[in-house]
């Protein structure tokens, strides 16, 4: 089974808050309505992975600044249950960096989020620090983390 991957779209604002529902259950998950603003935001870029016309995952990531040289910040990455394990997260997260360019990313990841965890250090980022009590609702640490700027 292979994914195809593309542009998120406004119409994709319920499913990817089905999938919140799901994924993020306990740790305030994004609303239809939260999709919906950052797909409008014009330094935002959003990427879904499609099944069968299905999305099966879906990935953001903001430009930080208005002067170059910009950083990033990745948003959300998310995988249906159904699909973890079959690189797609993998594959959200390459077409996240390669928007990104050679620039500096970060991101957060709860700290028990081993695979999440595993994959970002796989792909270069390192932890930087620990933010406490960063999911409000439950209470659970997360770690900063960064790639660095490449040359």
């Amino acid at each position: 089974m292979s994914a195809e991957y593309g542009p998120l779209q406004p119409a994709d604002a319920a499913r990817c808050a089905d999938l919140e529902a799901q994924l993020f259950d306990g740790d305030d998950p994004w609303p239809e309505k939260a999709f919906l603003a950052e797909l409008a935001a014009k330094h935002n870029h959003y990427v879904a992975a499609r099944v069968d016309d299905k999305v099966v995952g879906y990935a953001g990531i903001a430009r930080l600044g208005r002067i170059p040289p910009f950083d990033y910040e990745i948003h959300t990455i998310g995988v249906d249950p159904a699909y973890q394990g079959q690189g797609i997260g993998r594959g959200l997260l390459t077409r996240l960096c390669e928007f990104a360019g050679n620039a500096t990313i970060f991101l957060e990841v709860r700290t028990d989020n081993a695979a999440a965890i595993g994959l970002y250090e796989s792909e270069g980022f390192v932890r930087i620090g620990v933010r406490k009590r960063y999911y409000r609702v439950s209470g659970a640490d997360a770690y900063t983390m960064k790639r660095e700027r490449r040359r």
